[in-house]
Formats: structure tokens, C-alpha cells, sequence
């Protein structure tokens, strides 16, 4: 299907074009069904305790949260082709969020399952957000929409492994007992998921030029009887198949990790029910960069090297997801354990980006069955994982260790994808037009905007406040990651007057920290990271260090001042020449030169 007037570039502060409207919707609408199909997994413990459930128990809840997916990606990849997006997404909303509702009513471990089961169909939502955002972006940036959509859509693992033991603990300090308390915290996450179906029909349209029906009637798209037949014609290709492998490694293992990081915490290192989550969510909120990050240098490799420089990055990031979660699966030091699980966590979601920034040019007139059918790889491999996780002879390291070697083999499926001499060069001719659009458009808006160049390939383009954002940024990662080891110091220093809000805002520092400073040292959303971190050293400094004084024996005034004074640089200056900003600002404009 060809799809006219695709946009060729990303304005993410924008909300007046179709295309930017499908975005925002489709990754939001992503993160609420993200939330919801894991919002139980962070509440396992409770449950478990309730429900007298084994460890072999808790596997198949496991496997059957995500094996049922499989089917729903399947389907809805042809139903996007058959009705589009926007109606496929609004029933799948308002469908899903039956069981997620439901599963308030189980009382026993077959009851459990069977709504954890039906909870899995939601998980479908990803293959409607590929395929919307890949029809509405051109080819020079539909890597990074799709990374980025499908990235923020699945910070919804991270937040949830955060946000529910919070919602769980205010039902708590409601009144109600644990029985309710997990139950009612889950009604509130698939109400949500219901409104924002409602949402998605009246706010976004299935193409820049309107809906399948009104498009076809006019006969500016092929007819849905057409789209019959696009399932078979995806399953033909041996590059789907070698690409649903290459994502059963990547986002399967994100799958198994949110189903049981929480417990792998309190189990392996004893975190409580809230650190554990916390930590925990730290694999999710990685998503807020990192899927991006592999979807854009896929966009840069393919503007390098066209298609087969798309999946020569795809191998690069997958090999070293391998070897980060081997290395992950024999920490035995919490703090080390955490680092190698952000480096860890860091791959995995590149390489998902990855992966769908080859999707779109495999094949156009099966866009939807490609993307489900690869799509439904991630949950196969999550199934496969799950079995290795309830395993009565393996311990959880084992798994992970074996899981690492599996990825490290699947990486090598990528010498499948290949591509004819005609398609590389109809990518190419796409992407010149698309960026000769692009620098129209910039032109007509700014005539007088210099041409700067591409982004530095050394080091040496930094300048000295790229350079301080850096350091900044990997310093306050360090000190989020030591306030997730010491909550208590954090609850210590916010003292007893803020109440039931003290848990709220210690929380909101510690991701300030870490995933802030990490976002502070990718330059990604710059002005925001710093000024979630400037509202903490705010705090600390009007809080914490005034009774100190200027002129105390400590210095942690002072320093503090001067972290405060440097962020605000960072906000007024916003980002650098050496950062991720600056490959997806709007109206950028590349030169040769």
C-alpha cells in the first residue's frame, strides 16, 4: 500500500497534524495496555502469599500472560490491513480491559490463570502501534517513530513495577485489606485502558489523508478484500520468520524480565515488596531513550549503508544484549547487579528499535501481517523463557545465563535478512525524497537557518558544556542508584511533615537521579531531565541544607548550589551539538558539507 504525504520528521511538542496525533495516541495508548497486561507482576508477592501459589504455579501465570498474545498479534496484523488502526485499536481497548478488571474475581489458581491468560490479548496493542506509526513517517525517520513509540509504550512495564505497590499501599491507607486492595488497584488500570479506546477513535484517523473507509471509497487505497491475503504472502518470506526469532531475543527476554525482576530482587538480593519494584522498574523506564536510540542509529545506518546497513546494526545490538545478560545472570553484589542490568536493559531495547527499523521495508503491501507476525515473536520467545523459569532444576541465574546464550545464537539469524538490489535502491530513492521534502519544508519556515552539520562522529565535536551535561548526568545516575540501595536515607532527609506524601516524593527523587542523569547524558529530552532534577535540588537545598548554612564545616550546600546552578545552565542552553536532541529536532537540517 502506498501511502501519500508521510511526514519526515518528528515534532514531538505537536498535536496539529495527523501524523503527530497518531503518534502521541498510539504510544500512549501503548503504555496503558503495557501497564495493565504487567500490572499484577509487581504485586506477585501478595498474591502469591494469598493464593498458596508454587514457583511452578507462578511460571505458567507467566507463560500464560503472554502465550495468547502470540495469537492476538497474528490477528490484528490483518485486521490493520483489512479495517486500519484506529478501529482495530479502539476495540482492542475496550475489549482488554475486560479481564483486566476481572481478574479481581480470582480466587483460586486455575481462576488466576485464566484471567492472566486473557489479560495477554492487550499485549497485541504493540502490532497496531508499529503499523500506525510506520504509515504515517517516511522512511528517513520511521525507525525512530517506531522506536520511540513502541519505547515510550513500553515504559509502561517500568512505571507499572513502580506505580502499582503505590496505588496497592493507598488502597492500604484507604482502609482496605490486602484481599481488596490488589484487586481494586487492577479495576483501576483497565478503567483507564476502556476511556482511552474511546479516546483513539475520535482522535486519530488511520492515514495522513483520512480513514480505509473514506479512502477506498474514493479509490486512493486497494479495497479490504485485498488484505485477505496479506497474511499468507507475510508468511511466505523468510525473512519474517528470521526476524520473528531475532525478536522472540530481544523483546521476549524484556517480557520475562517485567514478569519476574521483582521477585528476582527479593528472592536473590532480599529487597522488599517496594525497592524490589523500584529496581525493578528501572529495566522498564530504560525504555524512555533506549528503543529510541536504536531505532534512530538504525535510521543513520540505513542512511549510511541503505537496508543492509539497518540489519548490520540489528546484529551489533543483539550480539552485545548476549553478552550484557550472561554477565547479568552471574552478579552476585546488588549495586553491580543493577549496573549491568541498566547496561543490559539499555541493549535489549535497542535492539527491539532495531528490529523495527527493518520492519517497514520488508514488505508494503503486508505491512500489518510482517509487523504481527514479527511482533508475536517477542511473546513466543517469552513463552519459551517462562519454561526455564519454572523449572524445578534450575535456579533463576541458570535460566538467565541459558536465556543469554539463546539470544547470542538468535543474533546470527540476522545474515537471513537480505534485500534484492531493486529494493535497496527504492529505499534509497525514498529516502532522498524524503529529506529533500524535509529541507524544503525547513527552507520555507527558515530561510535564513544555517545548514549544520551531521551529528560529531568523535568525541572531539563535544564542546565544554556537552562535556559538564555528561559528567553531570552520569553522577546524578550514580547517586539515584545509591538512593535505591539507601530508600531510608532519602525518607530520613524528607523527615516526618510531609506525610503520605513522603513515599510519593522519594520515589520521584530517586527517578529523578537515575533516570534523569542518564537522560542528562545522552542529551535525550535534556530540558526535562533537568528541570525534574532542578525541582530536587530545589528541595534539598530550601529542605535539607539550609540549616547548614553557607558557611558551615560541610560543603554539601555549596555543592549543591552549584548542581542546581549548573542544571539551570542546562535548561536555559537546552541541548548541545553532541546529543540525541539534536538528531530528532524538528526542522534540523543536514548537510554533506
Amino acid at each position: 500500500m502506498d501511502v501519500k504525504n508521510k511526514a519526515t520528521q518528528i515534532n514531538l511538542f505537536s498535536l496539529g497534524t495527523p501524523q503527530m496525533r497518531a503518534f502521541h495516541m498510539s504510544w500512549f495508548a501503548f503504555f496503558l495496555c503495557f501497564f495493565a497486561w504487567f500490572g499484577i507482576a509487581p504485586l506477585m508477592a501478595i498474591v502469591r502469599e494469598e493464593l498458596n501459589l508454587s514457583k511452578a504455579q507462578i511460571g505458567n501465570t507467566i507463560i500464560a500472560s503472554v502465550s495468547i498474545t502470540i495469537v492476538a498479534r497474528l490477528v490484528i496484523g490483518w485486521l490493520c490491513d483489512k479495517i486500519g488502526p484506529r478501529i482495530s485499536y479502539t476495540v482492542l481497548l475496550m475489549v482488554g480491559s475486560i479481564p483486566v478488571m476481572a481478574i479481581g474475581f480470582a480466587n483460586d489458581y486455575t481462576s488466576f490463570m485464566l484471567f492472566r491468560l486473557g489479560i495477554g490479548v492487550i499485549g497485541a496493542s504493540f502490532v497496531i502501534t508499529q503499523y500506525h506509526t510506520s504509515v504515517m513517517f517516511a522512511p528517513n525517520v520511521v525507525g525512530t517513530a517506531n522506536a520511540t513509540s513502541a519505547g515510550w509504550g513500553n515504559l509502561g512495564g517500568g512505571v507499572t513495577q513502580m506505580v502499582m505497590p503505590l496505588v496497592f499501599a493507598a488502597f492500604i491507607g484507604l482502609g482496605y485489606s490486602d484481599f481488596w486492595s490488589w484487586r481494586l488497584s487492577m479495576v483501576v488500570a483497565g478503567a483507564v485502558c476502556f476511556v482511552t479506546g474511546i479516546a483513539y477513535y475520535f482522535f486519530t484517523t488511520d492515514l495522513p489523508d483520512g480513514n480505509f473507509k473514506e479512502l477506498r471509497a474514493r479509490g486512493e487505497i486497494s479495497s479490504s478484500e485485498k488484505a485477505n491475503g496479506t497474511f499468507w504472502l507475510a508468511a511466505r518470506d523468510r525473512r519474517v520468520w528470521a526476524l520473528f526469532g531475532i525478536y522472540a531475543a530481544c523483546f521476549g527476554v524484556e517480557l520475562t524480565i517485567n514478569n519476574i525482576a521483582a521477585l528476582y530482587y527479593m528472592d536473590y538480593f532480599d529487597l522488599g515488596l517496594k525497592t524490589a519494584g523500584l529496581v525493578a522498574g528501572l529495566f522498564g523506564l530504560m525504555n524512555i531513550f533506549a528503543r529510541t536510540t536504536g531505532g534512530l542509529i538504525g535510521d543513520r545506518f540505513g542512511q549510511k549503508g541503505g537496508l543492509k546497513g539497518r540489519v548490520r546494526w540489528l546484529f551489533i545490538a543483539l550480539f552485545i544484549e548476549s553478552l550484557a545478560l550472561i554477565l547479568f545472570s552471574r552478579m552476585a553484589v546488588l549495586p553491580v547487579a543493577i549496573g549491568t542490568m541498566i547496561v543490559f536493559s539499555l541493549f535489549v531495547q535497542m535492539s527491539e528499535g532495531a528490529t523495527y527499523s527493518v520492519v517497514p521495508f520488508i514488505n508494503k503491501k503486508a505491512l500489518g501481517s510482517v509487523a504481527g507476525i514479527v511482533g508475536a515473536g517477542g511473546n513466543m520467545g517469552a513463552v519459551g523463557a517462562g519454561f526455564l523459569f519454572r523449572s524445578e532444576a534450575l535456579s533463576w541465574p541458570q535460566a538467565l545465563l541459558i536465556l543469554g546464550g539463546g539470544v547470542m545464537v538468535c543474533s546470527f539469524l540476522t545474515l537471513l535478512v537480505t534485500f534484492s538490489p531493486e529494493a535497496e535502491a527504492v529505499a534509497a530513492e525514498e529516502h532522498r525524497n524524503a529529506m529533500a521534502e524535509r529541507l524544503e519544508k525547513a527552507t520555507e519556515h527558515a530561510p535564513r537557518r544555517r545548514l549544520i552539520p551531521a551529528f560529531p562522529t568523535t568525541v572531539w565535536g563535544a564542546g565544554p558544556m556537552d562535556l559538564l551535561r555528561i559528567f553531570l548526568g552520569i553522577a546524578l545516575a550514580i547517586k539515584g542508584i545509591y538512593f535505591i540501595l539507601n530508600m531510608q536515607v532519602v525518607e530520613a532527609q524528607l523527615g516526618e511533615g510531609f506525610g503520605q506524601m513522603q513515599v510519593v516524593i522519594a520515589w520521584f527523587v530517586v527517578l529523578a537521579n537515575a533516570v534523569g542523569g542518564v537522560s542528562l547524558a545522552l542529551g535525550f529530552v535534556t530540558r526535562v531531565a533537568a528541570a525534574a532534577n532542578i525541582v530536587v535540588l530545589t528541595g534539598a537545598v530550601i529542605f535539607v541544607h539550609s540549616a547548614e548554612g553557607l558557611f558551615g564545616a560541610s560543603q554539601d550546600m555549596q555543592f549543591a548550589i552549584f548542581v542546581l546552578f549548573a542544571l539551570v545552565l542546562l535548561m536555559w542552553r537546552g541541548s548541545g551539538e553532541f546529543t540525541m536532541d539534536r538528531l530528532v529536532r524538528p526542522g534540523r537540517v543536514e548537510s554533506k558539507v
